[in-house]
């Protein structure tokens, strides 16, 4: 079921009375900016919550807007009491951890958007939470990082009167409107890096590409659970502008807003598909590069494995006369035809002959 926009037909006004302000934690200020709008001019900056409930309170048709950086859980707490707020969703304000959603409690949407910014040195995404609550009256804005940024956010809307006095609806407009922009760096520097590990895989096959291409994908898939989401907010505060009578000039600008997301989505979705084409082919080409590394091996081996039979053959062959020499040469008194005239031709005969059929030998066998 679609979380429309703000009910703006009917207005529950607030009858809880003004809480005490809860002091701040030291050294941390907490409240980013305060102030009350009437027909989308500044009329009052208070310096507290408490100041800001009486401002809205004795406001003529104003609207608050309240910029929070890590609140506290009484300061959540006050607020809930004084704009109705669900405890469920002051509870995920609290606790933070959230995905992109929107979700509707009576008269108040509550919606969750994950910035995003690219690290360049690192080469990773860094994420910042925001949770953003709009009612008849009120935008309560809730940081839990430092990104994004709202400050350039309401300087925009208050640079253009027209726009912010179409309501709080127009102040979470430009916030999304704001965040998907900021999406475009990220992109862009994904796209570098998937450009520098091709480079890497095809033209150093670098030992280190593997890792490199396995924490790029994780970024990547960090980065679709933050705009995949949001794209779902988008569509339903879409389907919910006629019903709830939102601007048409609104309407306009949200449908430009999904236009811009859809691009970011679609390219997103296609990093991960090229990065696990890309892990594949470096596996590939690994493989290939062992394989021809075994084969060269192979091919050593064998050569060595040659080598090694002509030198055997060749020692068998010197060894036989290296033999029949080693014996006729003991210097023995009765040695078997010693005094022999034909002694010493024969056994140069010998050793010729039998040097020479060992070599046949070894030739047939492909030894030498």
């Amino acid at each position: 079921m679609p979380m429309p926009f703000v009910n703006r037909r009917t207005p529950v006004p607030s009858t809880a009375p003004t809480p005490v302000q809860q002091p701040a934690r030291p050294g941390r200020r907490t409240i980013v900016d305060s102030a009350i709008y009437e027909n989308g001019i500044r009329v009052a900056s208070p310096g507290s919550l408490a100041e800001t409930f009486r401002a809205l309170h004795s406001s003529n048709g104003g609207m608050a807007w309240i910029g929070l950086y890590r609140p506290s859980e009484a300061e959540l707490h006050s607020l809930a009491d004084e704009f109705d707020l669900h405890e469920l969703a002051v509870e995920d304000a609290i606790s933070a951890h959230q995905r992109p959603k929107l979700e509707r409690y009576d008269d108040v949407l509550f919606v969750v958007l994950r910035a995003a910014d690219y690290l360049d040195v690192p080469e990773e995404v860094a994420f910042g939470e925001l949770h953003v609550f709009i009612g008849r009256n009120f935008v309560i804005t809730v940081r839990h990082s430092e990104s994004p940024d709202l400050s350039h956010v309401r300087r925009r809307m208050e640079a253009d009167p027209e726009l912010l006095a179409m309501g709080p609806e127009s102040v979470l407009y430009a916030i999304i409107d704001t965040v998907v922009d900021e999406y475009a760096p990220v992109v862009a520097g994904l796209a570098n890096d998937i450009d520098e590990i091709e480079t890497q895989v095809f033209d150093r096959l670098d030992s280190n590409v593997s890792r490199r291409i396995y924490e790029l994908s994780s970024e990547v898939i960090d980065f679709q659970r933050a705009t995949h989401p949001l794209a779902t907010v988008v569509e339903a505060l879409q389907q919910g502008s006629e019903k709830y009578e939102v601007e048409e000039e609104l309407q306009r600008k949200l449908r430009d807003v999904a236009d811009h997301l859809t691009v970011v989505n679609e390219r997103v979705d296609g990093f991960r598909s090229m990065l696990r084409d890309i892990l594949t082919v470096n596996a590939t080409l690994v493989t290939e590069r062992q394989n021809a590394r075994m084969a060269q091996l192979s091919e050593l081996g064998h050569k060595q494995g040659e080598d090694t039979k002509k030198i055997s053959a060749w020692a068998a062959i010197l060894f036989t006369p290296s033999l029949i020499a080693s014996i006729y040469g003991m210097n023995f008194s009765h040695m078997p035809e010693l005094h022999w005239v034909w002694g010493y031709p024969f056994a140069v005969f010998l050793m010729v002959v039998l040097a020479v059929l060992l070599w046949f030998i070894f030739r047939k066998q492909n030894w030498l």
